[in-house]
């Protein structure tokens, strides 16, 4: 009977992006608990410091990284800089705040660009950089953490329902481009217990004349499970997908979402 496949990550490092909050603070601390060496990327040092000195303190080894993912010309060296520090990395978690809501037909030009440029190019930038040590070591992961809107777009998030799609398609066409052992795939939260979906169930209550218990339930209602999700639910896919078990998926784009995707 052939081994099941592992699913710790010792002796690999990991990369994650927006690690200070929601769910890239949870996926650090999967990867962490998995045994990844962890590199915690964001722009809120406190948060990220603070984060790393709870890992460490639960056995991990984890640094943090402040930076902006909106800073392409800083990023490249920045990633360039972490390998000499840190060696091969082999897992990438690009995770970053969605753009604001609103009408698509509302944004202008520059509210489509700057977003862009933190998903996309900045993701496509860091897999530039990582990809040579993931080829070396004949092993690496790249998780998008994206939207179900992939797959169905949300009202009133014309943006990022664009952004989120580039990025889709993005991923689906590297991972038909990365060599073997390198896979690439994306993880599709439904609506999530964090602060932007509070702030996103401000807003709405606030244009619709309603409360926000309100939005909640009527999100709640939308869910067969019949709650949201936990970051830490969405944590354990993306920790799944990072590991040797997952060895064989490859361009999928995977939704935690508790079934309120109607699509197959």
């Amino acid at each position: 009977m052939a081994a099941i496949p592992s699913q710790s990550l010792s002796g690999h490092t990991a990369l994650v992006c927006g690690a200070s909050k929601g769910i890239g603070r949870a996926t650090a601390q999967a990867l962490s608990a998995a045994g990844a060496k962890v590199l915690l990327l964001a722009r809120s040092e406190g948060a990220l410091d603070a984060l790393a000195g709870e890992l460490r303190r639960g056995g991990g080894d984890a640094h943090a990284v402040p930076a902006d993912l909106d800073d392409l010309d800083s990023l490249e060296a920045l990633a360039s800089g972490l390998v000499r520090q840190h060696g091969s990395i082999h897992v990438l978690v690009n995770n970053s705040a969605g753009p604001p809501g609103g009408a698509l037909l509302e944004a202008r030009v520059e509210d489509l660009l700057l977003p862009f440029r933190r998903h996309v190019l900045a993701a496509h930038t860091l897999v530039q950089v990582l990809l040579p040590g993931m080829r070396a070591d004949g092993y690496g992961r790249i998780i998008n953490v994206i939207s179900t809107s992939v797959r169905e777009p949300i009202p009133n998030l014309g943006v990022s329902n664009t952004i989120r799609g580039a990025m889709a398609s993005w991923a689906k066409s590297l991972s038909r481009e990365l060599p073997p052992g390198v896979t690439i795939n994306n993880v599709l939260p439904g609506f999530t217990d964090t602060a932007r979906l509070a702030s996103l169930g401000e807003k709405r209550a606030a244009r619709e004349g309603v409360t926000v218990d309100a939005v909640r339930n009527a999100w709640i209602a939308q869910v067969p499970e019949r709650r949201l999700a936990q970051p830490e639910e969405t944590a354990a896919a993306i920790a799944f997908l990072a590991s040797p078990a997952a060895a064989y998926i490859r361009g999928v784009s995977l939704p935690v979402d508790g079934g309120r995707l109607r699509s197959i």
